[in-house]
C-alpha cells in the first residue's frame, strides 16, 4: 500500500515538530505549515490523505478552510485540533466534513487512533466509490448503432420485471454487461449481482458453487462449510454465464430450484429458499444442442422468458471508434499514461476489422497500443498491432489441396481465435476449447502455430 500523506496546519511550532516526528515514526510521509493561506496552497499543489487542522489560525478559521477543503474534487480526510475547543465548535466541525475533533493537549495514543481511523475511512469511501463506477462503466452499453440504441430500450422495459432473461450472443459481445445493465435498472439494484461461468467450474464442483454445502459434505476437499451462489444472490440477480455448457445433471437440479423456488445445501436435508432473479447467457444454439441431448429443453423455456440477443462487433461497426477511445481512456488512468486519441486513417482500419473475438477482442488491442504506442502523440495507422482476417468463410474461400488440408487450416484458425479472445492465455484457451493444455501444445505443434501464439 502506498505510503498515506498527512498535512498539519497548526499555528504552533512545538506542536507541528512533534506530531511531525510521531507521524514519520510511524511511517507517514508528513509536511507541516504554520497558517491557513499556506496549507490551501499545499493541498492545491499535491494530494493528501489527511490533514490536521486546527481552527484558531493567524490568517483565518479553520473551519472556513476545512470548508473549503470539502469542496476540492478528492478532498483529505480532516481532524480538527483546538485548544479551546467547545461543543458547538465540534458539533459544526463535524457537519462540516471533520472525521474526528481533538483537543490540545494533544494525547499520543488518540491522535494516532483517530489519524488510524479517518485514513482507513477515507480508504473505505474511495474503494467504494470505485466500485460503484467500475459496476457502473462495466454496465455501460457504449455506442449509438441501431441494434445498441434498441437493445438499451429492451432493457429499459424489461429490468423493472423478475421475469427470468435468456441472452444470445457470440464469444466476447458484452453479454455479462447487459446483464450488470438489467441488474442495475431493477428493482433488485440494491442487492447482490452473483455470477457463475458454468464452463469455467469442473463438472464435479458446479452443483457445490450454485447451491453451497455442509462441512464434510464430500470428504477432504469440503471440510468447511460454504455458501453457494443461489443463496449469496438472495434478493438480487444470479448470472449463469455459459449456461449451455452446464451438464445434464446439474440442470436437472437448476431446473427443479426454478419449479420449486428452494433447494437442498450439499451435505444436509434441510430445504433452502432465496429469491433469485435468474439472468442466463450462451453463445452456443441451444436449439442444436436440445436436438443432440445436451440441453434440457424445459430448462431452455424456464430460462427463456425474455430472450435477449447482443449483436456482434462486426454488425455494429459505427460503435468502434466510441469504443476504442472509451477503452483508451480505461488503460490510460491503468498505466498513468496521457490519454490521446486516434486519427481518423486508424480508426477507419479498426472499422475495417472483422473482430471475430467481438469487444474482447477490440478491449485488448486497445490495451496493446496503450502500452506500445509512442507516448504524448495521436495514434496513428502504424501504431495499430497486426490485426489478420481469420474467418470462417476466407477458410472456406481458400482451394485446398485436400480434405485434411482444409481441415487444418480450420483447426489452426479456431484454436488461434480463442487464443485471441483469452489474450494469449493458454490454460483458458484450453479450457474453451476442451482440451487438457499439454494437448493444446501438442496440438499447435502438430498445426505448425508457435506456443507464443
Amino acid at each position: 500500500m502506498a505510503q498515506a500523506k498527512i498535512l498539519i496546519v497548526d499555528d504552533e511550532a512545538g506542536i507541528r515538530q512533534s506530531l511531525a516526528g510521531v507521524l514519520s515514526d510511524e511511517g507517514y510521509a508528513v509536511e507541516t505549515v504554520g497558517d491557513a493561506a499556506s496549507g490551501q496552497q499545499a493541498i492545491e499543489r499535491q494530494a493528501f490523505d489527511l490533514a490536521l487542522l486546527d481552527i484558531w489560525l493567524p490568517d483565518r478559521d479553520g473551519l472556513e478552510l476545512l470548508a473549503d477543503i470539502q469542496r476540492q474534487a478528492a478532498p483529505p480526510a480532516v481532524v480538527m485540533i483546538s485548544g479551546h475547543g467547545t461543543v458547538e465548535t465540534a458539533v459544526r466541525a463535524t457537519k462540516l466534513g471533520a472525521f474526528d475533533f481533538l483537543e490540545k493537549p494533544l494525547s499520543i495514543e488518540k491522535t494516532l487512533l483517530a489519524v488510524r481511523h479517518a485514513l482507513e475511512q477515507r480508504q473505505l469511501k474511495r474503494e467504494n466509490l470505485q466500485l460503484r463506477q467500475r459496476f457502473a462503466a462495466e454496465s455501460a452499453l457504449i455506442g449509438d448503432s441501431v441494434p445498441v440504441r434498441a437493445l438499451r430500450q429492451q432493457i429499459a422495459i424489461m429490468a423493472p420485471t423478475n421475469g427470468r432473461v435468456l441472452i444470445f450472443g457470440e464469444s466476447g459481445t458484452g453479454k455479462e454487461l447487459v446483464a450488470r445493465a438489467l441488474h442495475a435498472q431493477s428493482e433488485r439494484s440494491e442487492g447482490v449481482f452473483v455470477e457463475l461461468n458454468c464452463a469455467a467450474i469442473p463438472e464435479e464442483l458446479i452443483e457445490s458453487e450454485l447451491f453451497g454445502h455442509v462441512a464434510g459434505a464430500y470428504g477432504p476437499p469440503a471440510q468447511e462449510a460454504k455458501e453457494g451462489k443461489f443463496s449469496r444472490a438472495d434478493q438480487g440477480t444470479l448470472f449463469l454465464d455459459e449456461v449451455g455448457d452446464m451438464s445434464l445433471k446439474t440442470q436437472a437440479k437448476v431446473l427443479r430450484t426454478l419449479d420449486e423456488g428452494r433447494f437442498e445445501v450439499l451435505g444436509s436435508n434441510t430445504a433452502v429458499t432465496a429469491d433469485v432473479r435468474i439472468i442466463a447467457a450462451t453463445n452456443k444454439d441451444l436449439d442444436e444442442e436440445i436436438s443432440r441431448g445436451n440441453f434440457r429443453e424445459d430448462l431452455f423455456y424456464r430460462l427463456n422468458v425474455i430472450p435477449f440477443f447482443v449483436p456482434p462487433l462486426r454488425d455494429r461497426k459505427e460503435d468502434i471508434p466510441a469504443l476504442a477511445r472509451f477503452f483508451l481512456e480505461e488503460f490510460a488512468a491503468a498505466y498513468g499514461r496521457k490519454c490521446r486519441d486516434f486519427s481518423d486513417e486508424a480508426l477507419a482500419d479498426l472499422q475495417a476489422h472483422s473482430w471475430p473475438g467481438n469487444i474482447r477482442e477490440l478491449r485488448n488491442v486497445i490495451e496493446r497500443i496503450a502500452i506500445l504506442a509512442p507516448a504524448g502523440r495521436v495514434i496513428e495507422r502504424q501504431h495499430l498491432p497486426p490485426m489478420p482476417q481469420r474467418s470462417r468463410a476466407r477458410a472456406a474461400e481458400t482451394d485446398f489441396a485436400s480434405l485434411h488440408e482444409a481441415r487444418s487450416a480450420y483447426e489452426r484458425e479456431y484454436i488461434q481465435k480463442k487464443l485471441d479472445e483469452h489474450a494469449g492465455n493458454m490454460t483458458h484457451a484450453a479450457e474453451a476449447l476442451g482440451l487438457e493444455r499439454s494437448h493444446l501444445y501438442r496440438k499447435m505443434k502438430a498445426l505448425g502455430m508457435s506456443n507464443g501464439s
